[in-house]
């Protein structure tokens, strides 16, 4: 069975969302999770490249030790039924009490996380982010955030942070982007992850006033733009994985930041006894 650390058991659901054909929520049985395992297997290994183990590609999953107990956001287009191919996208959800039950969170594995997870407050680990490649036109991806949105006013997420990555495991190949992230968005000494010692890779590779903005913020993934928008920073020193052929880093957001609107727009909601999560809810993106 799977350990419940990280589900809710409110009656409410934590997630509620819907809009169109698609639905945003947490997944709520091993199907659904293994819908999501699937799709990141179909993501990470099939279309980016990364090397299954043996295990990963005889069950064409991607599985770890995090899985059975963190949160798994899914977003699912019910145009596509209702079964696993109706998962387009998902997101896994760590808290604090689940990187407890494991002995840290996933991200240790590559960064010293420093005074991050004592920080006053919830913090929320986010990873394994992916969408199908015939759901990234659409709505799925904003409407993942407003479900993190939801999420992060539900368990009052203080801070928020993960990997992200860029293509590739030549760091001089990213030369541009990974001093821009340097100069232009490193986190304050106090909210600093730090690659390990034995895996760092810097990320000052060209000096700040050679950097064109412009041009750097081009060759940054959608993914690390979104988390820029919110505000985000990132830690000191890349770290190069090349199971996952990528060069990862570390990003850190303050909810404080990004989320007064939006918490507002819910106790608004509270207090007049509407539905907490509707489908035009602000998103954090």
């Amino acid at each position: 069975m799977r350990e419940t650390i990280g589900a809710s058991h409110s009656l409410e659901p934590v997630v509620a969302i819907k809009f169109d054909s698609l639905e945003i929520r947490l997944a709520a049985s091993e199907a659904e999770i293994d819908a999501a395992q699937a799709l990141r297997y179909r993501v990470f290994y099939e279309e980016m490249g990364a090397q299954p183990t043996p295990d990963m590609a005889a069950a064409r999953r991607d599985v770890d030790r995090f899985d059975g107990i963190c949160d798994h956001l899914l977003a699912i287009d019910h145009a596509r039924g209702n079964g696993a191919d109706a998962v387009v996208g998902t997101y896994r959800l760590i808290r604090r009490p689940v990187a407890a039950a494991r002995g840290g969170f996933y991200s240790a594995a590559e960064f010293d996380l420093g005074a991050l997870p004592d920080h006053a407050g919830e913090i929320l680990e986010l990873g394994r982010s992916c969408i199908d490649a015939s759901a990234r036109t659409g709505s799925a991806a904003r409407l993942m955030w407003r479900g993190i949105s939801a999420y992060v006013f539900h368990y009052d997420i203080a801070l928020m942070f993960g990997c992200a990555s860029l293509p590739g495991t030549d760091p001089d190949a990213s030369a541009l982007p990974l001093s821009y992230l340097h100069h232009f968005h490193l986190a304050p000494p106090e909210l600093r992850p730090r690659a390990l010692p034995a895996r760092f890779v810097t990320m000052d590779r060209m000096a700040k006033a050679a950097i064109d903005p412009v041009a750097a913020q081009a060759l940054l993934p959608p993914l690390i733009k979104g988390y820029l928008r919110l505000g985000g920073f990132v830690g000191e020193g890349a770290v190069i994985d090349r199971q996952f052929n990528t060069t990862d880093i570390s990003i850190v957001v303050k909810t404080d930041l990004v989320t007064g609107r939006y918490y507002r727009h819910y106790e608004r909601r509270a207090r007049e006894g509407a539905p907490t999560a509707p489908a035009d809810a602000p998103s954090l993106g």
